[in-house]
């Protein structure tokens, strides 16, 4: 037997085969059959004596006997004295009457007397003293037992047909437990799955109070485990506490009767379903029992020996599709608790900053700890004094003996978290069940994170289920993202440092060039934002010229600020050596696609300014076509000769452009940021919003300082100040041209 339940034999009662034969004779007898104590309670009752007497909704047993008969007195308060009973006790026949179950009166010839057995135990004999009414008892009885006979088949025959080729097998389960409720016209039936450490209760019918069942029923400390053991369904009866139990309070062990073997064994409350009479049956699959049903009513009922077989029978029929049914189970519920896990990774993802981090990993682990249905407990290390502290839910902060557990083996969370069992063991659980808090879940330690130790608990209450193979999953899955969160972070902020020395060190410039007016602007689509791909120049070369160029750098943070500050570099050098246009980006695309280990690319403009010619020679590398906006605004005109973008292809050809451009003309070069900014409803300001832009701000009354100014409040009032991509602009205006140097030659 289970070292958690203590067991008796029935007093009066004898054991191995002369109590089998007694509680067959019962069985068989057509006499009603009443046991009783020395205070008057009913200790036993076989089916006749419930057909034959009226009894309350709670049964015959545990009732006083003296409510059977009729009396002349009301004795609710008098003390039981067996002398006082309407028949002699010394086993002499008697005549009286009894209300019977019908409720009407009705005269009936008993027989009692004591029973030679420690304790006062008597056996009452009674049947209808009437032929005729005796035989119309027997048919009634009869009747009602084919009725019933017929209902339980016709129940398991529904089972059966209803679940045959069953397509949605995840509510097979639920389902098969609302037919058997039905069918043994039950209050309710619970169903317990076997898994991590005991078994697990995963399904309850609509009339059963599930929140007074037991959640997890360790192996081998349960009523559950008599019929693993026995193979069989048992048939359990919740004894009435006696008057010394009351008289303590809170009942924290209860007795319940084995009607299978007659034992009274004794089990803690906590461990009981809220059932007072039940049927525990096994469900058997592959030589283990892979779960236990628990069929159960609230008040005293006759537990029939062929129903506890019906019941047997069912479960043997069910047992392979219960298997697919609960493999769905499992895995619909393994699905919820990764979409849960996505939720709560992104919500970890959308921080930024250390202190937004720290509030989204307190808010994600609580949520976490509430799906769970555990409570979140932070533990604080002090790793000089070798304690750990816990904030308990309930005793506040306290010193717990977790220590060894964390500070042991600190490498081996450098990498990652590692999520341990709190076994009911224990000396974590041990202290953690003195102090009258949680102590059944599991520790998790993320390592150290931002200086830190980081660990908590997640504990449910003392016997309730442990966490099974999904939820362990969950916890660690969750606790890595937090590592991978604080770690990014701490990333990002290293990015941070490393962009600003690298944007310090790249300012976007425009060098004074004589005969040029130029503006510069630079907008960032998120004011957290360091640096971006986007950059700027103008470099002034010799003889009247100059060299203009406008890029953009795919990505952000280090890679796009390393590669914009090379691909400046680059282009300086190349544009002092006196290459065309179309022979720098050429030169420059070679130089990208060795330098760049990732997947960095950028479109280019590069235009040399050549004075004296009023010309600009350009190449316009996958980047948006430049506009020149003519003398008054008459004109715009598109530099539209497009080569692809650099640093993506080795074989791929680039092309020179050239325009000629007159005094006053303005050359406008913009990034892609700029023409499509949305406004909130979506739409892009396009080309067209940009023409219209340049040509109203471009007009005779309007001056050129401050022109890129304008232009970006526009852009600001179109979008809400909500930009989706960087911005950069750049106008260059030709002021003096002419004076044609000396020709130069370019390579």
């Amino acid at each position: 037997m289970p070292k958690a339940l203590g067991k008796r034999h029935v007093e009066g009662i004898g054991e191995g085969s002369l109590s089998g034969t007694l509680a067959r004779l019962l069985q068989l007898t057509g006499d009603a059959v009443v046991a009783f104590d020395g205070a008057g309670r009913v200790l036993l009752a076989n089916d006749e004596a419930a057909s034959l007497f009226f009894s309350a909704s709670e049964g015959l047993v545990g009732s006083d006997v003296r409510g059977l008969f009729q009396l002349e007195a009301d004795v609710a308060d008098v003390p039981f004295c067996a002398q006082d009973l309407p028949f002699p006790v010394d086993g002499s026949g008697a005549l009286v009457l009894c209300r019977t179950a019908g409720g009407h009166l009705s005269a009936v010839r008993v027989r009692c007397d004591a029973v030679h057995a420690p304790g006062e135990t008597y056996l009452l004999v009674a049947r209808l003293a009437g032929d005729a009414e005796a035989a119309a008892h027997e048919t009634e009885r009869t009747v009602a037992e084919l009725r019933r006979a017929n209902k339980r088949l016709a129940g398991a025959m529904n089972i059966v047909l209803d679940t045959l080729d069953y397509e949605d097998v995840g509510s097979l389960f639920g389902r098969a437990l609302e037919e058997i409720c039905e069918t043994m016209e039950a209050d309710g039936v619970l169903a317990y799955i076997a898994d991590v450490g005991g078994f697990h209760l995963r399904g309850a019918t609509e009339g059963v109070d599930a929140s007074r069942a037991p959640r997890f029923m360790e192996y081998g400390r349960g009523l559950e485990t008599l019929a693993a053991r026995s193979g069989m369904a048992q048939r359990i009866r919740v004894l009435p506490p006696a008057g010394e139990a009351l008289r303590q309070g809170r009942l924290s062990n209860r007795e319940v009767i084995n009607e299978e073997t007659h034992e009274v064994l004794k089990i803690s409350a906590r461990r009981l379903p809220p059932f007072t009479s039940f049927i525990v049956v096994p469900v058997w699959f592959d030589g283990r029992a892979i779960a236990m049903i628990e069929v159960g009513w609230e008040r005293m009922h006759p537990l029939r020996e062929d129903d506890a077989k019906l019941l047997d029978a069912v479960a043997h029929y069910l047992s392979v599709q219960l298997v697919g049914a609960l493999s769905a189970m499992r895995a619909e519920r393994a699905q919820s608790f990764d979409a849960l896990g996505t939720d709560l990774r992104e919500e970890l993802m959308g921080a930024s900053g250390e202190k937004d981090v720290e509030q989204r990993v307190r808010d994600v682990l609580a949520d976490a700890a509430d799906a769970l249905e555990a409570a979140l407990v932070p533990l604080g290390v002090n790793e000089h004094q070798s304690v750990v502290v816990a904030d308990l839910p309930l005793c506040g902060h306290r010193a717990i003996p977790v220590a060894e557990t964390l500070g042991e083996d600190v490498a081996a969370h450098e990498e990652g978290a590692c999520v341990t069992d709190v076994g009911p063991e224990s000396p974590l659980a041990q202290t953690l069940r003195d102090l009258g808090e949680p102590c059944v879940g599991a520790l998790v330690d993320m390592g150290y994170l931002a200086g830190e130790r980081r660990a908590f608990l997640v504990l449910r209450p003392d016997g309730e289920e442990p966490l099974d193979e999904v939820e362990h999953g969950f916890l660690l899955r969750l606790a890595q993202d937090v590592c991978d969160i604080y770690r990014g972070e701490a990333e990002r902020a290293q990015d941070k440092r490393i962009s600003q020395a690298l944007q310090r060190g790249m300012r976007n410039e425009l060098q004074k060039v004589e005969g040029l007016t130029a503006q510069g602007l630079y907008s960032s689509a998120t004011a957290a934002a360091f640096v971006g791909g986007d950059f700027y120049d103008l470099i002034r070369l010799p003889d009247r010229r100059a060299c203009v160029i406008m890029g953009d750098v795919s990505g952000k943070g280090v890679e796009a600020a390393s590669v914009s500050a090379a691909v400046k570099t680059a282009l300086g050098a190349y544009a002092w050596e006196g290459l065309t246009p179309a022979r720098m980006v050429r030169s420059l695309n070679d130089f990208l696609l060795g330098f760049s280990r990732l997947e960095t690319f950028a479109t280019l403009f590069v235009g040399i300014i050549d004075l004296g010619a009023a010309t600009i020679t350009y190449c316009s590398a996958g980047h948006p076509p430049a506009l020149l906006v003519r003398a008054g605004a008459q004109e715009i005109s598109m530099l539209d000769v497009q080569s692809g973008v650099v640093g993506a292809f080795a074989d791929i050809s680039y092309q020179d452009g050239v325009v000629s451009v007159g005094e006053s003309d303005v050359l406008m070069l913009y990034t892609d940021g700029t023409t499509e900014a949305r406004d909130p409803g979506g739409a892009f300001f396009g080309e067209q919003g940009l023409r219209d832009m340049l040509m109203r701000e471009s007009a005779p009354d309007k001056p050129f300082e401050g022109f890129l100014d304008r232009l970006l409040a526009t852009l600001d009032a179109f979008t809400g100040q909500r930009l989706d991509d960087d911005v950069a602009m750049v106008a260059v205006r030709f002021d003096e041209l002419g004076g044609l140097p000396p020709k130069m030659s370019y390579k």
